[in-house]
């Protein structure tokens, strides 16, 4: 009896070890970007952790989504003045996530790319890099701050392609 109390409290320990381990690999928050050496600054640094919050804010968790000097109209002046445009006569959207740290400064780039029906397609190779770009050489995002800790968020903008030119920046 003793053997088998024993059996059941040994095979107890080692499932719930197993489940732990399992939930460990997921990330802390849906959509966290994960560091990726071949494609991310290695100089570029997130912030610590903010009492029990995330280390890096969703738009979901509260945090304003828009937060950059001159708001967004300074973003569409500054991308009309670069004048970025295929020359294929494509239509779709070309969203850049990435995330803004506690000085401000953004890193951790992702690209997606979508037809005009929300399908994952590839677009221009030309004019998503361009985009990638000139995404990397905004340097107005606002460094944000939630009951006086400094935090990190995620910030996103899709460009809206027709006939080849931005149409629209988005959100």
């Amino acid at each position: 009896m003793i053997k088998a109390i024993s059996f059941l409290c040994l095979f107890s320990f080692a499932l719930i070890s197993c489940q732990t381990e399992r939930i460990s690999k997921y990330p802390k928050t849906v959509g966290d970007i994960e560091f990726d050496t071949t494609q991310d600054a290695a100089d570029f640094k997130k912030c610590g952790k903010a009492k029990d919050w995330p280390v890096s804010f969703q738009y979901y968790q509260g945090v304003k989504q828009f937060d950059y000097k001159g708001e967004k109209i300074a973003i569409v002046e500054k991308l009309n003045k670069e004048n970025i445009e295929s020359e294929k006569n494509i239509n779709g959207y070309i969203t850049v996530r990435f995330l803004v740290n506690c000085e401000g400064k953004t890193g951790l780039f992702r690209l997606k790319h979508m037809n005009s029906e929300w399908k994952d397609a590839m677009l221009d190779q030309e004019l998503e890099n361009k985009l990638l770009q000139f995404t990397k050489s905004l340097d107005g995002w606002k460094p944000k701050e939630i009951e006086g800790f400094k935090v990190d968020y995620y910030q996103y903008l899709t460009y809206k392609i027709e006939n080849g030119k931005v149409s629209e920046v988005l959100p």
